[in-house]
C-alpha cells in the first residue's frame, strides 16, 4: 500500500511545509494554491473568485469570534466550556410535547442552529478561520493573519473562552441522551483550521508557543476520542459516522505530531471500513437505507477520501487499494458517478437530490485519479479547493 512520490509531497507530520514556504498543511497543496496566485489578474473567473473570497474574509474581519461560552443552554456538567449540539434529526413528539424527542430523518430541527446550543458558533469559527486564513495566503493581508489567529486563539486557547477537549454532549436527544456517539461527527468542522493554522504560520500571528498548545489541545482531543466510551462507540460506528471518525483521527494525530495513531488508523482502514461497509458493486448499503441515501452515499466517501489525503502524508496509498472483491475507494466512487445527470435511474429514496455535492466528490476524484478521469467544471474546482465559488 505504499504511495508513489509525489512533486509538492506531503511528508508526515510536517505536512506541506517543506513544499509551501513553512506553511504546515495537510489538505491544500502548494502547487495547487500557486497555481489560482498566478491567475489571479488574468482570468476573470478566479478574479470574480478572489473578490468573493474577499468579500466574505472582510465581513468575518468585522465578527467577534465564536466561543463556546455564547450559547444560552449550560451542559449538565454546569461548565460552560464544554461543546453542546442537539442531534438533527430529533423533535419534539406531537403526541407528547413535554416527552423525548422523535426521530424525523433527514429533517433538521431549526432549533439545532440556534444560540442555545455550540453549532452555530463551531460552524462559523470554522468558516472564519477558513476564509481569513485563504485571504491572508492570496493577498498578503497580516489583517487576515491576525483575525484568523484571534478566531482560533479564541476556540481553542484562550482559558476564558476554550473549549474543553471532549465532544460528551454532542447532538444530544432531549429526554433520551445527554450526549451521543454521533455527536463526534460535528467536530470534524476542526479539520479546515488545521490547514487555516498552516497557511497563517508565515506570519507570526500565532507564536511558537500558541503553536505548541494547538497541537497539545488537539493530543488530548485525540486522547478522549481514543479512550471515551462516546469515542470508542462512534469508532465502532459501521456508517458514515465511523468513516468520519478516521478521518478526523488520522488528521488530528498528525497535527498533534502522533503519526503513530495516524499510521495504525490508514493501515486498518481497509479491513474496517472497506471491507465491511463498501459493497462488491461500488455501494455502501448502510447509507442506502436513508431518506436521503445518495446524499449519504457521497457523505459516506468524503471521509474516506480524507483519510486517503492523510494515508499519502505517510507514504501509504488507499486512492489504488481494492480487495480480491474490488472494493474500494475507485469502485464506489464509480459507483456513483454513473448517476450524474441521472437522478431518475437512482431506485433508492432520495428526499433532494445532491448535484452540487456529487459535483464536488467527482471533482476531488479528478485529482485523486488524474486529469480527465471524471468530468468536472474549473469552476466547482474553485469552489470545492479554495472556498471561492466563482459560479
Amino acid at each position: 500500500m505504499r504511495a508513489p512520490v509525489q512533486p509538492s509531497a506531503c511528508r508526515g507530520e510536517e505536512g506541506y511545509a517543506a513544499a509551501f514556504g513553512g506553511r504546515r498543511t495537510f489538505y491544500l497543496k502548494p502547487d495547487q494554491l500557486e497555481a489560482i496566485t498566478a491567475a489571479r489578474d488574468s482570468d476573470p473567473v478566479v478574479a470574480k473568485a478572489y473578490a468573493a473570497l474577499i468579500e466574505r474574509a472582510n465581513a468575518a474581519l468585522k465578527r467577534k469570534p465564536g466561543s463556546v461560552m455564547d450559547k444560552t443552554t449550560i451542559p449538565l456538567s454546569g461548565d460552560r466550556h464544554d461543546y453542546l449540539s442537539i442531534a438533527p434529526y430529533w423533535w419534539p413528539d406531537p403526541a407528547n410535547p413535554s416527552g423525548p424527542y422523535v426521530r424525523r430523518d433527514g429533517e433538521v430541527n431549526p432549533k439545532r442552529e440556534t444560540r442555545s446550543y455550540d453549532r452555530t458558533a463551531i460552524g462559523r469559527m470554522s468558516s472564519d478561520a477558513e476564509m481569513l486564513s485563504l485571504a491572508y495566503y492570496y493577498s498578503g493581508d497580516p489583517r487576515y493573519a491576525e483575525k484568523a489567529a484571534q478566531v482560533i486563539r479564541t476556540w481553542f486557547l484562550d482559558p476564558a473562552t476554550a473549549m474543553n477537549p471532549n465532544a460528551k454532549f454532542a447532538q444530544a436527544v432531549p429526554g433520551r441522551e445527554n450526549g451521543r456517539a454521533e455527536g463526534v461527527l460535528d467536530t470534524n468542522a476542526f479539520q479546515p483550521v488545521i490547514d487555516a493554522i498552516g497557511l497563517i504560520g508565515p506570519s507570526g500571528a500565532l507564536n511558537a508557543a500558541e503553536a505548541k498548545a494547538l497541537e497539545t489541545w488537539f493530543g488530548r482531543y485525540v486522547d478522549w476520542m481514543l479512550t471515551s466510551p462516546i469515542g470508542r462507540e462512534e469508532q465502532a460506528a459501521k456508517n458514515n459516522h465511523g468513516m468520519w471518525f478516521d478521518a478526523q483521527l488520522t488528521h488530528y494525530a498528525l497535527f498533534a505530531r502522533r503519526p503513530d495513531i495516524a499510521r495504525k488508523t490508514v493501515v486498518e482502514f481497509p479491513q474496517r471500513r472497506i471491507a465491511v461497509q463498501f459493497d462488491p458493486s461500488g455501494a455502501l448499503p448502510a447509507e442506502l437505507t436513508r431518506t436521503r441515501s445518495f446524499h449519504y452515499s457521497i457523505y459516506a466517501l468524503e471521509p474516506a477520501y480524507d483519510v486517503a489525503e492523510i494515508a499519502g502524508c505517510l507514504d501509504l496509498d488507499l486512492w489504488s487499494y481494492a480487495d480480491d472483491k474490488g472494493r474500494g475507494l475507485r469502485k464506489a466512487t464509480d459507483f456513483l458517478s454513473a448517476y450524474r445527470g441521472q437522478p431518475a435511474s437512482w431506485r433508492y429514496t432520495e428526499m433532494k437530490w445532491p448535484a452540487n455535492e456529487l459535483d464536488a466528490l467527482l471533482t476531488r476524484a479528478d485529482w485523486a485519479w488524474g486529469a480527465g478521469r471524471y468530468p468536472q467544471s474549473r469552476e466547482g474546482m474553485l469552489a470545492l479547493f479554495y472556498h471561492i465559488d466563482a459560479r
